[in-house]
């Protein structure tokens, strides 16, 4: 069976913490990575409920969206609520990890195994981040050198293109220079100009690396004054982000789209509610796995003509379906854990595929949705 460390490692292939926004808490908040895991369970929020759960069916890792310890804490002693959850998972040897924004712009990601329940086609991010930040590296070698300068740019993180690495670009050419007084040159003497057969090098270096490699160049190149350019290159939208936008294979009015939405998800006595004309033809959706307020503008502008997420606010609404002309949309609101229960079904099948029998891959099918109680206005 595997160990954690090995668990968390695809984890964090999957759902890169540096793809977390800055005021997330992501990652493992307990347990040794070299402790073995048998059984794994996954649920939206990390509360007694689901505690207590992963220790009752014998879970060595409970895996959560929202994370225990969000806001800065100084120590978790056992008689504060988050603190004695803390405790209880250690003594029960229950390991926790999170993937919270990491797993919302993930692809796929939370926002994808929503639309998947909508029966979305066609989906693509509705608020698109760049591909890593990439420079552009080139460089001129002796012919003989070449090869090996390819392997030490690569071994410092040059030439990575998805799946593959020491991707690199070569042309032969001519280089030419002339050494100067005090030079200690590799080819060539002081005072003469020089011809030598060269290689042209390109590859491209992820910029958080670029420090790395340009240090790598210098330690092996032969030249005591190496030829070289460093490209700043343009920003690409990539495909992953927050939210997703899709169609669907037919066109439908609002009320029957919202019925099948609250049919789709999770129950919860939040239910699932909208705001626009309720036979309005909807056919363009996005959606947003929790809180997606903030997207309303970006769904707009992508075309939508409802936009489904949790938490939407008075304001936002009226503006969305009554002071936009032509540009106004439907908007539809569910419970913010029904919106993000789906993707706990998606990771659990991936680590099946991943793991197969070895490990236990179990989900939660508790409501940990915090609003119980639901009473429609009487009539008047």
């Amino acid at each position: 069976m595997p160990g954690l460390g090995e668990l968390v490692t695809v984890l964090e292939g999957w759902f890169d913490p540096r793809w977390a926004e800055s005021w997330d808490a992501v990652g493992l908040v307990c347990g040794d990575p070299a402790e073995p895991v048998e059984r794994v369970l996954l649920a939206v929020d990390p509360v007694p409920a689901t505690v207590s759960e992963a220790i009752d069916v014998g879970a060595q890792l409970l895996i959560t969206h929202h994370p225990l310890l969000l806001t800065g804490v100084h120590g978790v002693p056992a008689d504060d609520p988050k603190g004695g959850l803390v405790h209880r998972m250690i003594r029960n040897h229950v390991a926790h990890y999170v993937a919270h924004t990491n797993a919302d712009v993930a692809r796929p990601g939370v926002s994808d195994a929503l639309a998947e329940l909508l029966g979305l086609a066609d989906v693509r991010p509705l608020d698109a981040q760049d591909e890593e930040a990439l420079d552009k590296l080139v460089v001129f070698a002796p012919h003989a050198d070449a090869e090996r300068l390819v392997d030490a740019l690569d071994a410092a993180g040059a030439g990575r293109l998805g799946d593959y690495d020491r991707c690199a670009w070569t042309t032969d050419g001519t280089g030419t220079f002339r050494p100067l007084d005090g030079a200690n040159p590799t080819i060539g003497r002081a005072g003469e100009i020089e011809r030598v057969a060269e290689t042209r090098i390109e590859m491209v270096v992820p910029r958080r690396v670029r420090a790395e490699v340009v240090a790598a160049l210098r330690s092996v190149h032969p030249y005591e004054e190496p030829a070289f350019d460093l490209l700043h290159m343009a920003a690409i939208p990539g495909r992953r982000g927050t939210g997703r936008v899709g169609e669907l294979r037919a066109t439908v009015p609002l009320r029957e789209f919202v019925a099948t939405a609250a049919a789709a998800l999770p129950r919860t006595e939040w239910g699932v509610r909208a705001a626009g004309d309720p036979d309005r033809p909807i056919h363009t959706v996005a959606v947003c796995g929790g809180s997606g307020a903030s997207h309303v503008e970006d769904a707009r502008r992508a075309g939508a003509d409802a936009f489904l997420t949790a938490d939407l606010k008075h304001h936002p609404a009226v503006e969305a379906v009554t002071e936009l002309g032509e540009g106004a949309m439907a908007l539809v609101d569910a419970a913010h854990w029904a919106t993000e229960a789906p993707w706990l079904d998606t990771v659990a099948a991936a680590l099946r595929e991943r793991f197969g029998t070895t490990v236990d891959v179990r989900v939660s099918r508790q409501v940990t949705d915090p609003w119980t109680l639901h009473v429609p206005s009487p009539p008047k």
